[in-house]
Order: C-alpha cells, then sequence, then structure tokens
C-alpha cells in the first residue's frame, strides 16, 4: 500500500471540487483508498501525461474527473509515494 500526500494545490482544487457534490466526495475517498491499494487497477483508467505534464499520472474519478498525481520515493520511511497534485475536469486539469 502506498502513502498517499495531499499537496495544497490539491486540497484547494478537492474543496471547489466536493463543496455542492457530497456524492462526488465520496467517489473521491474511494478512488483514492484503490488509488493507495492499487494504482494500475483497470477501473482508475490511470495512465501517464505527456507534453506540458510528462511526469505526472492520471487516473479517472469518474466521466468528467480526473485526479492528476506523482509517483515519488520516501527517502526517509523507503515506502512509495503518491503526490496527489490536482483533481477536477478533463479541461480543468489538462
Amino acid at each position: 500500500m502506498r502513502k498517499l500526500v495531499w499537496d495544497n494545490s490539491f486540497r484547494r482544487a478537492f474543496k471547489k471540487q466536493t463543496r455542492n457534490n457530497p456524492k462526488l466526495k465520496t467517489q473521491i475517498f474511494q478512488v483514492l483508498e484503490q488509488l493507495a491499494t492499487d494504482p494500475f487497477q483497470p477501473s482508475l483508467k490511470t495512465h501517464k501525461l505527456k507534453g506540458s505534464l510528462e511526469g505526472l499520472w492520471a487516473c479517472w474519478v469518474e466521466y468528467d474527473s480526473r485526479i492528476i498525481f506523482l509517483f515519488e520515493g520516501d527517502p526517509e520511511g523507503g515506502e512509495d509515494v503518491i503526490l496527489l497534485v490536482d483533481i477536477g475536469s478533463h479541461n480543468e486539469v489538462y
């Protein structure tokens, strides 16, 4: 299981996305749990990004909601870390 680290930009985007949609909040937490357990689970549709976002990864929350993240190693704990960078619609995050 990987450790999830919320970047400040992810926190702001999360609050904005879930402010008026509690159902989406529940879905996001379910996806984050799956991401920590197995980031390449087929239902997440995890994929590498290209162009200006090269080096980052994205996964699917629902039809028009994506989570952008980065795989990192934790030098202190020795475990893998997933740094959550952004969340939003396809047009907002790409």
